[in-house]
C-alpha cells in the first residue's frame, strides 16, 4: 500500500489504516469500497472496524524521504487513499501516531485529502500551529451545495497550503464568491478577498490548488466539459494552480474522432445537450482543450497570509506546471 503512486498528482501514496464510510454523494461509486470488496481485507462502513496497515509500510515514507533529500526534490505522498485521516472511527493512537511520522519527515510533501473538514482542526497535534510547512491540506468537493458548506471550512482550518479535490465532479462549483458564514458576508476563495458588511474587504486564508476530475468504473457518472472549463478558467484567472486528473469514462465530442461516435454510447448533458461519449477511462485520457494541466503549487504557503478580519494586502499565487 506505500508505493510509486499511478495518481497523476502525486508521487507515492501510504494509507496508514484502511476503511472508510460513505459521508457524500462523490462516495456513491468509491474506488476504494470496490478494492476493499475485491481484497477481502477489510469492510466497509460506519460499523465496520478500520484496519492498520503493517508496520513495514509504516516505514515506507522514511525510505522515501530519504531517498528524496539525497536527490534534492520533494516527493508527493498521498496519505490515506483508501480511508480519511479525520475518520472519527479510527482509535486515536493511530492518527498520533501519523502525525508523529509526519513531523519526523519534513522532506516529503504530505497531501492530505478529506471528506470530513468540518472535524479536522479538532483532529490536529497540539503543535500544529498555522500548520506544518510539508502538509497540504484538500477537501474534497463534488458540486456547488458541497462548495458552499466545506470550502469555507477548509479556509477557516489552519494549514500551509490548502486544496480542492473535486473528483467526481458531479456539477459545476463557482468558487468566486462563496457564503463565508459569520461576520464576513462571502468569500473569494481563489483570491482569499473576504466581503463583510458595508461593503468592508480583508485579505484572508484562499487555495493554493484544485483538481478536478470525471468519474471512473463501470457506474461512472459524466462530466460536464463546462464544468471543468470554468474551473480552470477561473484558477487561471486567480493564479492559482489546476490540475486536471482524467476525464473519467465518458468524453466530450472532440475526443471521439476518428472513431464513429455510433460506436459508443451517448448522453446529452443539461442545460445545453452538449453529447458526451462512453469512451474509457484511458480512451478518453487527461487532455483539456489539446493540453494537460498539471499545475502545483508554488510560491508562499497560505499560512503565512492574514486570517479574515485583518487589513493586509495580499498577492495571488503563482502556479508551475509539473
Amino acid at each position: 500500500m506505500g508505493q510509486d503512486s499511478r495518481i497523476e498528482w502525486t508521487t507515492h501514496t501510504f494509507n496508514p489504516w484502511v476503511g472508510c464510510t460513505k459521508v457524500g454523494p462523490g462516495c456513491a461509486h468509491c474506488y476504494a469500497e470496490r478494492w476493499a470488496k475485491r481484497s477481502g481485507l477489510v469492510q466497509w462502513g460506519p460499523n465496520a472496524r478500520r484496519r492498520r496497515t503493517r508496520a513495514a509500510n509504516w516505514r515506507a515514507p522514511r525510505r522515501w524521504a530519504a531517498a528524496g533529500a539525497a536527490a534534492a526534490r520533494r516527493p508527493r505522498v498521498f496519505c490515506a487513499s483508501l480511508a480519511d485521516v479525520f475518520d472519527d472511527q479510527v482509535p486515536v493512537a493511530w492518527r498520533t501516531d501519523l502525525w508523529a511520522l509526519i513531523r519526523e519527515t519534513p522532506d516529503l510533501d504530505w497531501i492530505i485529502v478529506t471528506k470530513r473538514i468540518a472535524g479536522a482542526a479538532a483532529l490536529l497535534p497540539p503543535d500544529w500551529g498555522d500548520g506544518w510547512p510539508q502538509v497540504w491540506l484538500l477537501a474534497t468537493v463534488c458540486g456547488q451545495d458541497e462548495a458552499e458548506r466545506d470550502v469555507p471550512r477548509l479556509l477557516a482550518t489552519p494549514a500551509a497550503r490548502r486544496g480542492l479535490s473535486c473528483e467526481p465532479l458531479l456539477g459545476p462549483i463557482a468558487l468566486r464568491q462563496l457564503d463565508a458564514g459569520g461576520p464576513a458576508a462571502s468569500v473569494d476563495a481563489l483570491t482569499g478577498r473576504w466581503a463583510g458588511g458595508a461593503g468592508h474587504v480583508t485579505t484572508g486564508p484562499r487555495l493554493d490548488w484544485v483538481i478536478a476530475g470525471g468519474e471512473s468504473g463501470p457506474n461512472a457518472r459524466p462530466m460536464h466539459p463546462r464544468w471543468v472549463r470554468a474551473l480552470r478558467d477561473d484558477c487561471q484567472a486567480a493564479g492559482v494552480a489546476f490540475f486536471f486528473k482524467q476525464w473519467g469514462e465518458w468524453g466530450p465530442a472532440e475526443l471521439v474522432s476518428p472513431a464513429p461516435a455510433a460506436r459508443h454510447a451517448r448522453i446529452a448533458l443539461p442545460p445545453d445537450d452538449t453529447a458526451v461519449y462512453r469512451l474509457g477511462r484511458r480512451r478518453a485520457g487527461r487532455a483539456l482543450d489539446g493540453r494537460t494541466w498539471d499545475q502545483l503549487p508554488s510560491g508562499p504557503p497560505s499560512a503565512r497570509d492574514a486570517r479574515p478580519g485583518a487589513d493586509t494586502a495580499g498577492s495571488n499565487h503563482a502556479v508551475g506546471d509539473r
